[in-house]
């Protein structure tokens, strides 16, 4: 649920320009974000709220929704930089040990 005193709200056109590019490359249109938010996507309905005759979004629900879709799709995700900073090392490492590089 979207916390209206300490979220920033956003209108559904500024979160479609949020969203990482999809299909050809584009953000995807309104009318998506607006699916979203009463059908979802996969199970997973995107927040909103209604501020008279439109909707709107946050940032933060935005993440929530990504997250909730990565972790339906069982991708692993990663919570920090220093994380996957870590991860590329032990590759690099393994792939060393293997003789690959």
């Amino acid at each position: 649920m979207i916390d209206i005193e300490n979220e920033v709200l956003i209108s559904l056109a500024e979160a479609a320009a949020l969203v990482p590019c999809g299909r050809k490359g584009r953000n995807p249109d309104v009318k998506t974000l607006y699916a979203w938010t009463k059908n979802g996507c996969r199970g997973v309905v995107l927040e909103s709220v209604q501020l008279g005759a439109r909707r709107g979004t946050s940032r933060e629900a935005i993440r929530r929704f990504v997250e909730a879709l990565t972790a339906k799709a069982g991708c692993p995700q990663m919570s920090s930089k220093k994380e996957a900073e870590h991860n590329r090392r032990a590759l690099e490492s393994e792939l060393d040990r293997l003789g690959v590089r």
